[in-house]
């Protein structure tokens, strides 16, 4: 499957809501996963960065993420909603695909519980937390398909640095350095 081009900050879609998918069966669901889990492979080996993806960000309007993580087999979630979060909130530092020159801080939940349809249309329910920073990145990639971006939830424009400065400063103690 070709790796597609991923949108960058200022392009319309990345703000648009995404619809669900009516039938995760379809072969073109199961495109889309290989576009996406190519894409962002693509991604994290030309720049080093790149766990997940969402639809939208190739330009596909459709409720599909997919999380890549270092040693575990390639994840899609169709039409994943979170059902659940813990009480408290949490500042982490977060960038994105679709503006790699960018970081800054955000607030999101420590952990959080999402529902989900697998590409054969089982529903599922998982509980993510700090492990993995799996709950910080779901919740970045379920706003994706919300037309939210971590920049609307930047806990302060002091926050806000270059790639270059982040990895000179920040990276060795975030998720980004492992």
């Amino acid at each position: 499957m070709p790796i597609r081009d991923i949108l960058q900050l200022g392009h319309p879609v990345l703000r648009q809501v995404a619809q669900p998918v009516a039938d995760p069966t379809a072969p073109e669901v199961a495109s889309l996963v290989m576009d996406l889990a190519d894409t962002v492979a693509h991604w994290r080996a030309t720049t080093g960065y790149g766990r997940a993806i969402a639809a939208p960000q190739i330009g596909v309007l459709q409720r599909v993420i997919l999380l890549r993580l270092p040693g575990r087999p390639v994840w899609p979630l169709v039409n994943p909603s979170i059902i659940d979060h813990s009480p408290e909130t949490m500042v982490v530092w977060d960038a994105c695909l679709s503006f790699l020159s960018i970081f800054m801080q955000v607030v999101r939940y420590p952990w959080i519980r999402v529902r989900y349809q697998d590409v054969q249309g089982t529903w599922h329910e998982t509980h993510a937390g700090l492990e993995d920073d799996l709950a910080e990145l779901l919740q970045h990639e379920i706003d994706h398909l919300d037309g939210i971006l971590a920049l609307d939830r930047l806990t302060d424009i002091n926050t806000l640095c270059s790639r270059e400065e982040f990895e000179r400063q920040f990276k060795a103690d975030s998720p980004y350095g492992r």
